[in-house]
């Protein structure tokens, strides 16, 4: 199944509070390493940053890339300093320069409301928010980054759409679908565009209605991103699974985070044909690096999402269980009245992991 009978993650802490919320999460997986059989681990470091880049020039060495090509899924803190840029002004990215990289093309964005967690959206508690938004991560306006034309008159960036990345976007959106749907979820499969605007998006959705028709199942629905954001916030328990361009999700991400409690409760990943890297939504937070008031949740929720991606890619059940029951313990963490600092409680990021890991 594994070389060595264990997955290999290569970690990247990262910048900020990166380091401080990988910890808890890299103790969560050998906690669960250790209570299930046939799961084993080989965790490899790497630097990766602009901490690395401040002191070396590069976000990241050759050999971060190598680790990261040769392991079985990658592990990344929150990247980026404010004070740490290139000449252009833009910030130190890892994580976007991975996705280019490993042609990482779909980023899933879940937001799910966990129970105990406040949303700003009435009735959430009794309804409940479990949505996932998968953003193009390749392409789209973000194709343009580095390459934009700045003159003294004007500034032009370029969004580019493809026919080979959208409909590998858009067959991993209706798989998805239908798993969530073969799990009890409605497998609604909502695409987000504004088609009526440019004719990027009108191929955007042409697209999607040619895949959709390979997926009679998956029940499909058409909004532009304009309407999409007003009902977001006014029904998102309507919503199941949504597919979009990379600058729009890159945007509506952050408002489904918002809608579940914020960013520390929103994990992600971002996944090709071959390679995955699991992280938080969130930054680097440096205001607060150091003084252990960060919430661990969506780190290592993100762990439970790579369990997940490794047990579906290698047919290895332990490995989904192992993310269920993740899932599960932070749940019951936050049922039982753990509330970290974001939310106005006491709890920093200690409490926060010797909760999730009482749970386990």
């Amino acid at each position: 199944m594994l070389a060595n009978d264990s997955f290999h993650i290569a970690v990247l802490a990262g910048d900020g509070i990166g380091p401080e919320v990988m910890a808890p999460a890299l103790e969560v997986l050998r906690r669960v390493e250790a209570t299930t059989q046939g799961l084993k681990f080989r965790f490899t470091e790497a630097p990766a940053g602009a901490g690395h880049y401040r002191d070396t020039g590069k976000s990241m060495p050759e050999s971060t890339i190598k680790l990261c090509r040769d392991a079985d899924a990658i592990l990344l803190g929150a990247c980026g300093l404010p004070a740490v840029r290139y000449p252009d002004g833009t910030e130190i990215m890892p994580q976007v320069e991975l996705r280019f990289i490993f042609d990482l093309y779909a980023g899933v964005r879940p937001a799910r409301l966990v129970p105990g967690v406040p949303s700003p959206i009435v009735g959430a508690d009794q309804r409940g928010i479990d949505l996932v938004l998968i953003r193009e991560s390749t392409e789209g306006l973000f194709a343009s980054m580095g390459k934009g034309v700045v003159t003294h008159e004007e500034a032009r960036e370029t969004l580019v759409i493809t026919r080979k990345t959208s409909e590998r976007l858009f067959e991993f959106s209706f798989r998805l679908a239908e798993r969530r749907k073969a799990r009890g979820r409605p497998g609604t499969l909502t695409c987000v565009d504004k088609a009526n605007v440019f004719k990027a998006y009108a191929f955007f959705r042409q697209m999607f209605g040619e895949c959709a028709a390979r997926h009679p199942d998956v029940a499909t629905e058409r909004l532009y991103v304009d309407a999409c954001s007003a009902l977001l916030v006014r029904r998102p328990w309507d919503f199941d699974v949504m597919v979009m361009e990379n600058m729009f999700g890159d945007i509506l991400s952050d408002l489904t985070a918002g809608l579940i409690g914020g960013m520390g409760m929103a994990p992600s990943a971002d996944i090709g044909d071959t390679h995955a890297v699991f992280q938080p939504c969130h930054g680097t937070a440096p205001d607060i690096m150091g003084k252990g008031l960060a919430n661990p949740s969506a780190m290592i929720l993100s762990t439970a999402m790579m369990l997940d991606w490794l047990a579906d890619k290698h047919d290895y059940a332990p490995a989904a269980a192992a993310a269920q029951r993740i899932e599960a313990a932070v749940d019951r963490a936050f049922a039982t009245g753990i509330k970290p600092r974001e939310f106005g409680g006491p709890d920093g990021t200690a409490a926060v992991a010797k909760a999730v890991l009482a749970a386990l």
